[in-house]
């Protein structure tokens, strides 16, 4: 486990160009949430004017009737003010400051960035609009948009399956951090941390778009290519035939930003399961088998399957889609089960030679997201893991005067994620902690108006990354779910 304050590059950008501008822009932006302060600090270097609020029209990327009648009907159903406010500041951000619409070859193509990163990651990009998909049915705009994203993400796996994230020009060179790393490195790669989620999301959000609109029209020869690299990649990483071709070394004084063994990272037995690099944190795995995106590729596996058979008509991706898929689930009973004095819960990594890793990361996939994610295959294994996760017994379990929620070695200890808070909400079926956490969620963002990647248990205005659109417009899914299912949870 690493200090609060890591040297890698990366690290270093997102904490000079995010976490110092961020802690300033929350402090010249309090008066807009009644918090006075006597700090001169320079604002926050962003697109748009934070201090204000969501940008204005003419600074948007993006405009959707669908999102905006959708704001505005949701807004009514919230009593209080204060959580109206960051609702429809937060839900369109993604469309407000990230989004690259274009075309390539005629067809709509869309680049999603992440907020103050300018690459896309394939992850990120399909959190970030999947909360859009119920409303393109009617909106040929945000259709097209979205279709744009789905087309993208196709070209991106095809230069690299391997890849985490890409560039928003597919011909540029790498982010500054990874132009050093030792890795087969390609034109319009961002950084290569080969992160087993990140060949689930794009199928998640084929999947989700296909039963949302109807249309097949994304679902095109370059999107069947990529869907059938998709799972030849996740049957190599089966590393049954030896470690396969990926590897990964970066320099840098932190351990979790490269791989061991020559960069293949720590041994497994080849037990069914699919070996990962990296976290959906991009932090290294300690041991490869990682089970919350083990079963989350068994969910995206079967929606393949189901995608290839009724849509693609390829019957031998879908054969081969619901056989993986049964496989890795076997081996998740068999080898990710882990006992403790609460009763058995889902391990957090393995190795398949008996070695297990008992935590949670707030990142999505994570164990406390499973039934978010649709990846939750035992509902009492489900009651009793996500009890272990937001507890001190999940040693990345923070609790302090200012919050509790999990956090993880990307940040460091200490500095809880609103993204786990508001996961929390959106997997739970009890009213005491949806309120809870949306109580929780409004005070990490008090005096700023967004949320933040993390914050300190303590003291919410020492928070990293002002601009992090996934943790805006998830926000912004559960707080919009919940007006229209819940508003009396939404009262000051």
């Amino acid at each position: 486990m690493r200090s609060l304050h890591p040297t890698s590059t990366r690290r270093e950008f997102l904490r000079s160009a995010g976490t110092v501008a961020a802690t300033a822009a929350a402090l010249n932006s309090s008066a807009a949430f009644g918090i006075q302060s006597s700090v001169e600090v320079p604002p926050v270097k962003t697109p748009w004017d934070m201090s204000q609020g969501r940008p204005t029209p003419g600074e948007r990327r993006f405009t959707s009737d669908a999102v905006e009648q959708f704001l505005t009907e949701r807004k009514a159903r919230i009593a209080d003010p204060a959580l109206a406010t960051l609702f429809v500041n937060c839900f369109p951000n993604t469309l407000d400051t990230t989004v690259e619409p274009g075309t390539f070859e005629g067809k709509p193509d869309t680049a999603v960035l992440t907020g103050d990163i300018a690459a896309m990651w394939l992850r990120d990009s399909s959190a970030q609009v999947w909360p859009y998909l119920p409303l393109a049915k009617n909106d040929r705009k945000l259709r097209d948009l979205l279709e744009g994203v789905i087309r993208r993400q196709a070209r991106c796996i095809l230069i690299d399956p391997y890849a985490n994230a890409f560039m928003a020009d597919l011909n540029a060179a790498a982010l500054p951090w990874s132009l050093k790393d030792k890795t087969e490195m390609k034109r319009g790669v961002g950084e290569r941390k080969w992160e087993v989620d990140s060949l689930c999301y794009p199928i998640r959000l084929s999947h989700g778009y296909w039963k949302q609109t109807g249309d097949t029209g994304p679902f095109d020869q370059r999107w069947l290519e990529a869907m059938r690299l998709i799972v030849d990649t996740f049957q190599t990483q089966q590393r049954k035939h030896g470690e396969g071709p990926y590897r990964f070394q970066r320099v840098s004084d932190t351990s979790t930003e490269t791989l061991p063994a020559s960069g293949f990272g720590n041994p497994v037995k080849p037990v069914g399961l699919i070996a990962s690099g990296f976290r959906p944190s991009d932090d290294a795995c300690i041991f490869p088998f990682l089970v919350p995106s083990n079963l989350f590729a068994v969910t995206s596996l079967k929606q393949l399957a189901e995608m290839a058979h009724a849509v693609a008509h390829d019957e031998a991706l879908a054969n081969a889609a619901d056989t993986l898929a049964k496989e890795v689930e076997l081996a998740l009973y068999r080898y990710a089960i882990a006992t403790t004095s609460e009763g058995t819960i889902w391990a957090y990594e393995v190795d398949g030679y008996g070695s297990q890793l008992l935590m949670d990361d707030t990142n999505v996939p994570s164990l406390l997201a499973l039934p978010y994610i649709a990846s939750s295959p035992n509902p009492a294994m489900y009651a009793r893991t996500r009890a272990f996760c937001w507890s001190e017994r999940n040693p990345w379990f923070f609790r302090g005067t200012a919050g509790e929620g999990i956090g993880g070695p990307h940040v460091g200890k200490d500095m809880i994620w609103p993204m786990s808070q508001t996961v929390y909400a959106l997997t739970s079926t009890n009213d005491t902690e949806i309120r809870r956490a949306v109580q929780m969620l409004k005070t990490s963002a008090q005096g700023f108006g967004f949320m933040h990647e993390s914050y300190f248990k303590d003291d919410p205005r020492r928070y990293t990354r002002a601009w992090f659109a996934w943790a805006n417009t998830l926000f912004g899914e559960l707080i919009g779910t919940l007006a229209a299912t819940k508003p009396d949870l939404l009262r000051s």
